[in-house]
Order: C-alpha cells, then sequence, then structure tokens
C-alpha cells in the first residue's frame, strides 16, 4: 500500500510517531466514591517536609523574578547533605529531564542503548527520541541480570540504563554486580545509575552509585526529589556525574530548567532530614507489613525495597489484577496496572498511610473471596 503524503503541514523526523507515550498511573475514581486514596505514582504517603511548604509560601511573593540559572545554592545543599562536590551536579526539571538531556548528548541513528525487561518504560521513549535503537536485556527473577546486560553489548552500544532499585518490580542489584557490570563495559560507554529509590533502601550490600561516579569517567546517578521529599509536583531531579559530562549536559539542557518554587523547596527539603527520617520508618515498617499480609492471602510480592509493591494474581479469570483493579477503585483505592512493563497480571501499589494500607488489605479479602 503507497503511503498517501500530506505536504500542507509540518511532518515529525521519522520515528516519532512510532514512540508510544507514557501513561502515568490513573488518580481517579469512579463516580460516587467519597474519598480517594492515591497509591499508583509512588509518592510519599507523608506528604512534602512543613519546611519546604514554608519556603513555596515565602518565594510565591517574588515570582516576577527569574530564578538563579545555575541553581547554585540547590546544588550546594545536595552537595552538603550527600558529601559531594557541587560542581559535579546538575539540577533539572525531575529527573526525567536528565534521562532525555543524556539520551539527546549521547545516543543518535545508528546507535544502541540497553535497559532490562521490566524497566522504567521512559527509556525507550528517550532512546526512540534520539534516533536510536532501544534493546531489552532479560531480567532473572524479575531482576536485573548482569550477564544479559553485558550478552546484549555491541560495537553499537552507547548507554546502558540501570534503575536500581527498579521501578515497577522494587527490586535491586548489589553493589558488587553493579561494579562488575561497570568493569565489563567498554570505555565509551555511559552506564547511567537511575538511584531514584535509594533513600528507601536498606541493605548493607547497596550503593546509590557516588562512589563509582566519583572513580570513573562513564557513570553518571540521577537522583530526584519526587520520591522521598514528596515532591513530585514542583518536579525537582538532579545527577552527579564527571566533569566533562556536566559540561555536555550544562550546554544542553535549559536555561531556567528549575524553577524558583522547586529550588527554594528543595533546599528545604533536602536540610529537613528528620522528615526524611520520619518517611523512611513508615515505609520501612508499612512495607514489611503489607508483603506478609499480601503474601498471607496468597498473593505473590515481588521482594521490594523501595516505597511499592509489586502484587501478582491468580490467572483466573475472576481474580485477575484486572478485576482486582476495578474492585479496588469502586472503593477509593487506585493502585497501577503495569501490563505495559510486561507484568498483566499484576499491580503495583505505592506504601501509603495506615488507613490506606489496612484498607486495601481488607478490599483484597473481600474480593478474594467473592
Amino acid at each position: 500500500m503507497t503511503e498517501i503524503v500530506d505536504n500542507n503541514r509540518p511532518k515529525p523526523r521519522a520515528g516519532i510517531m512510532d514512540i508510544a507515550a507514557y501513561v502515568p498511573g490513573k488518580s481517579s475514581a469512579p463516580a460516587g466514591v467519597d474519598k480517594i486514596h492515591k497509591l499508583s505514582s509512588n509518592e510519599n504517603p507523608l506528604g512534602a517536609s512543613p519546611k519546604a511548604t514554608a519556603a513555596v509560601k515565602a518565594v510565591a511573593e517574588k515570582l516576577e523574578f527569574y530564578p538563579d540559572g545555575a541553581a547554585t545554592r540547590l546544588r550546594e545543599a545536595i552537595a552538603h547533605i550527600h558529601g559531594l562536590n557541587a560542581a559535579n551536579i546538575v539540577c533539572s526539571n525531575g529527573s526525567d529531564e536528565l534521562l532525555g538531556l543524556i539520551s539527546q548528548s549521547y545516543l543518535g541513528p545508528g546507535d544502541e542503548a540497553i535497559y532490562t525487561e521490566h524497566g522504567f518504560m521512559v527509556y525507550k521513549i528517550y532512546i526512540q527520541a534520539a534516533g536510536a535503537t532501544p534493546v531489552v536485556a532479560k531480567e532473572t527473577d524479575e531482576r536485573a541480570d548482569v550477564d544479559a546486560i553485558l550478552a546484549a553489548v555491541t560495537d553499537k552500544t552507547k548507554i546502558v540504563f540501570l534503575a536500581n532499585p527498579n521501578n515497577p518490580t522494587g527490586t535491586y542489584l548489589p553493589f558488587i554486580e553493579v561494579r562488575r557490570l561497570h568493569a565489563a563495559l567498554p570505555a565509551h560507554v555511559l552506564l547511567v545509575v537511575d538511584a531514584a529509590y535509594a533513600e528507601y533502601v536498606r541493605r548493607n550490600d547497596y550503593e546509590a552509585g557516588v562512589e563509582l561516579v566519583a572513580a570513573n569517567q562513564n557513570v553518571v546517578m540521577t537522583r530526584t526529589f519526587s520520591k522521598i521529599h514528596g515532591l513530585g509536583g514542583a518536579r525537582i531531579g538532579w545527577v552527579y556525574a564527571p566533569t566533562h559530562i556536566v559540561e555536555v549536559l550544562e550546554r544542553m539542557r535549559g536555561p531556567f530548567n528549575v524553577n524558583a518554587v522547586a529550588i527554594e523547596a528543595g533546599i528545604a527539603a533536602m536540610n529537613d532530614r528528620a522528615h526524611v527520617e520520619r518517611t523512611v520508618e513508615h515505609n520501612a515498617h508499612w512495607l514489611d507489613w503489607l508483603t506478609q499480609q499480601l503474601t498471607e492471602l496468597g498473593l505473590r510480592v515481588t521482594p521490594s525495597v523501595g516505597n511499592f509493591v509489586l502484587i501478582h494474581f491468580p490467572e483466573a479469570e475472576k481474580h485477575s489484577a484486572a478485576r482486582a483493579d476495578d474492585y479496588l477503585s469502586a472503593r477509593g483505592y487506585i493502585l497501577r496496572r503495569v501490563a505495559g512493563y510486561g507484568f498483566p497480571n499484576a499491580l503495583r501499589m505505592t506504601v501509603g498511610t495506615e488507613e490506606a494500607n489496612r484498607g486495601v488489605v481488607d478490599a483484597l479479602t473481600e474480593f478474594l473471596k467473592s
């Protein structure tokens, strides 16, 4: 069949319309539901730090002024807390922006970039947007497999994206495995360690990637304020990278890519360590509780170190993930369907408030009896 060419309007670059747009978790329930518990986007159930909220209110009186284009004070706050050099930090409009900038900077037609089987869908989007070819490496037991990643490397490979911990599985690679992966990569291949959920991990064999970045020229670590700091609405991300990569990203990013409200909220949130610790403690308690309770219901739960759990449902149609989602939504509990991640019969649930967590377990108990 001959393609009809319409020369009466602009056409996007070849391949753009082949990209499947990212679909975020839903946030609404059917009509008539009085109270909604949104557990679909891995948001902080304790909300943002009160100090961050106060900082937002203060800067709201000065919105006529442009922000500091370099986000200097925000970078310094991050550097102080994490013991880093502020000159090796670039801030952004969410860590998603950085993933896109990295892809645009280091990928092009004819190149390949690798991500794992159940990895963050945004990786594929940005790889394709850069005109490169996405390559999927199989996972083992719903966890990144270093040997599978290395087997996928070719002379066309330019980037390896590794979410650690991964979303939506919640699994992670111990630092010895991440180091093994890096050691086997060619020096010209960039390893992007996406550590969006790093603050939640309580494992002695985990590292977010700071040491690996500091010691090498082909590793970057991306982080976010959307999870532990509860600032998803402010859109703040950052990357720790070698100087030569910082110089590239500074040329690629927008001149005022982090707004004034986000800068002040981020500084206050980063410095409120008590709020971070409360969030970690809350998550640790309820993550264990949810895993135990859901397992006792006969549901398989992928072991998670993040602020969410991946719940697998029976194959029987009447107790499928889709039916469970409809049942929960009708009662105000909004979870995330993850068929697009390769889990057609699972739901991802954010660790919520005590009320939300208990409510979901009670609702699923009744659902499985129906």
